[in-house]
């Protein structure tokens, strides 16, 4: 895994406004918010994409994922917010260690923004897919 600006932070190196930490997980403020209070959560694991994280600290930052949800809006005031995460360059990943942001969105105008752009499903192709995605589990 390439060196990146979280491995950085974990050692020590980078400081950040801790808001979170136990063995496996890491919580601070993101260094260029979109909203106030714009909180990135990364495992001490260094994998570049989700799928690459073992179940581990994929547990662990699920267990820990809804509490900051929790005290991020309780400190704001914000009443809703997106949780985003990216895998990969053409999923907009610019860090190549799994992080989650947690984003408040305050208003219209802060937070994220997010183009949907929903197709119609093909059921007989979706029942083949599904079927696929089972066999890899």
């Amino acid at each position: 895994m390439a060196e990146t600006v979280f491995a950085k932070i974990l050692r020590g190196e980078i400081p950040c406004h801790r808001l979170y930490e136990d063995e496996l997980v890491l919580a601070f403020l993101d260094v260029g918010p979109l909203s106030e209070g714009h909180a990135l959560v990364i495992p001490k694991e260094p994998a570049e994409t989700l799928d690459a994280l073992s179940d581990e600290s994929s547990a662990a930052i699920g267990r820990v994922l809804p509490r900051l949800c929790r005290a991020v809006m309780k400190a704001t005031g914000a009443k809703e917010y997106n949780v985003l995460q990216n895998n990969g360059p053409g999923a907009h990943q610019a860090v190549f260690h799994v992080h989650f942001h947690i984003i408040p969105k305050p208003n219209a105008t802060e937070g994220l923004g997010v183009k949907w752009p929903a197709k119609a499903i093909d059921h007989a192709a979706a029942a083949k897919l599904a079927e696929a995605i089972r066999a890899a589990l």
